[in-house]
């Protein structure tokens, strides 16, 4: 595969992200805590011309959230070049480990977009890889999967195997790039990370599983390590795309990935595993996991899906010694979990949402809501919003028993996580960024 380069100019037991100051920013996937909560409010309703503030027609391709700070959005996508179907066919049958629904792509130029916050008018939009040569990917995915992180002046965009880039965040101007290749199967996933001087990123591959980190400022390598040994001997079952999630339990900093067969707890500073656990069989995890009450809340992907809660006090391999409980029922395959006052909510990919109390496990509630789900739930004000892949959200309180608050309905789907800032949320559908808002709070942040 070729690939070109253009240039153009309780209080000890909290999740890493959120003891950083959040400072008005949506700075990586599921916000500052990297847990889907906000500190805001948001609408309650909206429609096609209810509550928009705003509404930017988006280029090519992505499912990666925006990433927001005080008056900027920045969003990845990829434009697909046509292609011959002798061609999309020849790729398709080059695929390894997988013949399922693929699809395939001419040349794709990966690309960051920066808008307004306040107008939704674009900034800049350039191109940070060219691929001549994109593998085939699974019909569902995107070449822009992955949520960029934003610290500061810069933007970290990760499009997986064909490219890594640090850039500044105001003009658009490439600052390094790296390359870690491995065989996604189906296409990227997972999200980049940042802790202290680092850039840590995922590469569960069918070919090869490992972590790598960067140095932020310059791109060189810090540390690589490899992944613990899977059983499984196709490639398929081999892969994942999980987003680390990096934790302070109160006696250590840990940075919890999990991938097929095992969930691994390591020291983001030096990649040295704390602790390992054997989860089965489960392979193509999506869902980031979440943290609370000394444990991990994560589920095991494709196979038999389960929701496990592990405490994270272990060292060694914890297979047979920390799991707290677990659930197979109606687990989510690509939505993350949340977690909020000891109660956590899962809503599996055909719309069955579950509560159930974070510390036995024991079962709230269950409710079916009608479409199908990717992107991860988001907590704004006590409520719980649900985006659907065909437009719908639907709004619930937070709390032991169901209560639908509201229906709302955009004219195209959302497969991206949403984010939420000042009153306002941001919402990225099929073809579309809006910014949906209520007019008096727009007011007021326009001033």
């Amino acid at each position: 595969m070729r690939l070109s380069i253009l240039l153009i100019l309780p209080p000890l037991a909290i999740s890493w992200a959120a003891a950083l100051p959040a400072a008005e920013t949506w700075p990586q996937f599921r916000g500052p805590g990297a847990e889907g909560k906000a500190t805001t409010n948001a609408p309650l309703t909206w429609s096609a011309t209810e509550n928009i503030a705003w509404k930017t027609a988006l280029p090519g391709k992505g499912w990666s959230s925006p990433v927001i700070s005080a008056d900027r959005i920045w969003l990845t996508t990829a434009i697909e070049s046509p292609i011959s179907p002798e061609e999309a066919r020849r790729r398709i049958d080059m695929a390894k480990g997988y013949k399922g629904d693929l699809k395939a792509a001419g040349p794709v130029s990966l690309r960051l977009i920066s808008l307004d916050r306040r107008t939704g008018r674009q900034l800049y939009d350039v191109e940070l890889f060219h691929v001549e040569t994109p593998d085939a990917l699974h019909k569902i995915n995107s070449y822009a999967s992955p949520t960029p992180v934003l610290e500061g002046d810069r933007i970290y965009c990760h499009f997986g195997t064909y490219g890594t880039a640090a850039v500044d965040a105001q003009s658009g101007r490439i600052l390094w790039t790296r390359r870690f290749e491995i065989d996604h199967i189906v296409g990227p996933g997972s999200s980049p990370v940042l802790y202290g001087n680092l850039l840590i990123l995922t590469c569960d591959g069918g070919d090869k599983q490992y972590l790598v980190a960067v140095e932020k400022q310059t791109g060189k390598t810090v540390w690589q390590t490899d992944r613990p040994p899977i059983d499984a001997k196709d490639g398929d079952m081999r892969k994942s795309f999980c987003t680390p999630l990096i934790v302070n339990d109160g006696t250590r900093v840990q940075m919890i990935v999990p991938g097929a067969q095992w969930l691994v707890s390591y020291d983001p500073r030096t990649g040295k595993e704390h602790w390992r656990l054997n989860h089965g069989r489960g392979f193509s995890l999506v869902p980031r996991p979440v943290y609370g009450q000394g444990m991990v809340y994560f589920c095991t992907g494709f196979g038999k899906a389960k929701l496990l809660a592990v405490r994270t006090d272990g060292q060694g391999d914890v297979s047979g010694t920390h799991v707290a409980w677990e659930s197979d029922r109606q687990i989510a395959l690509r939505p993350s979990p949340l977690l909020h006052d000891g109660l956590l909510y899962i809503i599996s990919d055909t719309g069955v949402a579950t509560c159930c109390d974070a510390a036995s496990g024991k079962v709230e509630w269950t409710k079916r809501i009608a479409g199908n789900y990717s992107a991860s739930p988001l907590l704004v004000d006590g409520r719980i919003y649900f985006f659907s892949e065909d437009g719908k959200t639907t709004v619930i309180k937070a709390g032991k028993k169901f209560e639908e608050l509201a229906v709302n309905t955009l004219d195209d789907g959302c497969m991206a996580s949403a984010a939420a800032l000042e009153g306002a949320l941001y919402v990225r559908t099929r073809g579309f960024l809006y910014r949906i808002q209520q007019p008096s709070t727009a007011t007021a942040m326009a001033k």
